[in-house]
């Protein structure tokens, strides 16, 4: 089976991002591009998560579709060789900030929700440690240790990718909680 995945998406609430960047456009765009499988984008942020509560039905375990009558909107606006079947994976990417060995730390995490329950604890438990309402790209007070924890006990395995530096790679899991050790962070 072939497909193409793009995970790493940001909706129009995300700063430096598209005004139109809504569930049918993100669609079209990944249609015309052949994507198959496409991250929703900022699900922590609780505007965009209405609506992707709104515009979305379940597909595959793990997977969702446009509403009916979104699909065929979208489908109307792209030509009859990129119509497809596109399904959407709940994903959202945050940064964490904190101090360690003395030094100011920032790191970028993507996660991804099975459903829209376990999106919705996360956000929830996140929100508690941050502003969720200001960025689709939400900067949270915690360390990566804090995130993964808070990303394994919010519900049915979540997947957390580790930071990058762009030159090696990541590959994404769902680790068991307690299966990670971190030195401490310290104190701001």
């Amino acid at each position: 089976m072939h497909f193409s995945v793009d995970l790493h998406v940001h909706s129009r609430y995300a700063r430096h991002t598209s005004r139109n960047a809504d569930l049918r456009a993100l669609a079209t765009t990944a249609m015309r591009k052949g994507i198959t499988v496409l991250g929703t984008g900022d699900f922590t942020h609780p505007t965009w998560f209405a609506e992707l509560q709104a515009g979305l039905v379940p597909a595959e375990p793990g997977l969702y579709r446009l509403r009916d009558d979104l699909e065929q909107d979208v489908a109307g606006q792209v030509p009859a060789s990129c119509r497809g079947e596109l399904r959407l994976m709940l994903t959202t990417e945050v940064a964490t900030v904190f101090r360690r060995d003395g030094r100011g730390r920032r790191m970028h995490h993507l996660l991804h929700a099975p459903d829209l329950d376990t999106a919705a604890r996360l956000g929830e438990r996140l929100g508690r440690t941050g502003n969720l309402a200001e960025d689709g790209r939400p900067i949270l007070a915690m360390d990566a240790r804090e995130l993964l924890e808070a990303t394994l006990t919010s519900g049915t395995a979540p997947t957390w990718c580790p930071p990058t530096s762009g030159r090696r790679g990541s590959a994404c899991s769902a680790p068991q909680p307690g299966s990670i050790r971190s030195r401490p962070a310290t104190a701001s």
